[in-house]
């Protein structure tokens, strides 16, 4: 296993924890267990930033630019919703 997928792995373990912390902030009965939950889950929100920013650096997790008209149509469908 290299490097990359070992980086690739990390990045979506972390997701996949950040999601159960965001259910966990959500759905919490108590101001305690919010609270808990909320900073893991911005503990998690951070290493996950870290995680890609390391990866875009090396090349290893690349974003392409949406194209503008793709971008308007969505707004389009999106405003006659409102």
């Amino acid at each position: 296993m290299d490097d990359k997928c070992i980086m690739e792995n990390l990045l979506l373990t972390t997701k996949g924890v950040c999601d159960l912390y965001m259910h966990g902030t959500i759905e919490s009965s108590t101001s305690n267990v919010h609270q808990v939950f909320n900073q893991a889950l911005k503990d998690s929100l951070c290493m996950q930033d870290e995680i890609y920013q390391k990866m875009s650096a090396k090349g290893w997790y690349s974003t392409e630019q949406a194209d503008s008209k793709q971008i308007e149509k969505v707004r389009s469908q999106y405003a006659k919703i409102s």
